[in-house]
């Protein structure tokens, strides 16, 4: 068996400047129009959050970590127990638009680690689908996206 650990890596270039990318994924009341539901505070350095899913009833706790304004967000928040690094790095890209490139660390490769890694990856992929639909085109894509996840 391949003891190697398992890592997600997502990226999507999206129409707007670094900074208005950055803004809507650290500020919370831009967050609920594409990702969460609510949150105890914007993203800052060292602060202790937690997040709120329209879907799900459960509160995420999330220990942000670095932050360089326009260009990095780093936290950790809790699978199966794990405590996983979350990283977004943003570039800029051809005419004034951005790079978002997501990577979440680290699990095992074994059962609880494949199904982290297909659902997880889904999940980044719909964030940045997401983001992209509300940065360019004012659409709240998640709503109403899995309400029959609900329990």
């Amino acid at each position: 068996m391949h003891h190697e650990k398992l890592e997600i890596n997502v990226a999507m270039q999206i129409q707007k400047p670094m900074n208005e990318v950055f803004e809507a994924i650290v500020n919370p009341e831009k967050m609920t129009n594409y990702f969460i539901s609510q949150s105890t505070g914007i993203m800052e350095e060292g602060k202790n959050l937690i997040w709120k899913f329209p879907e799900f009833d459960f509160e995420c706790p999330v220990r942000v970590g670095k932050i360089e304004k326009d260009k990095y967000i780093s936290y950790y928040w809790e699978n199966s127990g794990k405590e996983l690094l979350v990283e977004i790095r943003l570039s800029e890209s051809s005419n004034n638009t951005t790079l978002v490139s997501i990577s979440e660390k680290k699990m095992d490769n074994n059962e609880a680690g494949l199904k982290w890694l297909s659902g997880n990856s889904f999940g980044w992929s719909n964030f940045l689908a997401c983001l992209k639909a509300y940065l360019e085109y004012g659409i709240n894509l998640r709503k109403g996206s899995f309400d029959f996840m609900k329990k």
